[in-house]
């Protein structure tokens, strides 16, 4: 399967500022790419990283979430996937 990467809103649920960085791995290709690195993400902000910008994933593909502190960002992906 193929899916497409429409949204990325990641959100800070600690009590102070965190950064975060995102990737997405080609398994097949064994290429990392970042999306974002070490954004700035404010107490009790959430930030969009995809604004209307489009990934294009295999069925093996990672996408990756870190965070300056273990736990504190809550990420929330939408997707359509697609038979190919």
């Amino acid at each position: 399967k193929t899916a497409i990467v429409l949204g990325l809103t990641l959100a800070n649920v600690h009590t102070s500022q965190v950064t975060a960085t995102v990737t997405v791995t080609d398994t097949s290709a064994s290429i990392t790419s970042h999306i974002v690195k070490d954004i700035p993400i404010p107490v009790g902000s959430s930030i969009e990283i995809m604004s209307g910008n489009k990934i294009v994933v295999e069925a093996s593909d990672i996408v990756k979430v870190d965070c300056s502190v273990s736990d504190k960002v809550s990420a929330t992906l939408s997707i359509m996937e697609i038979d190919v």
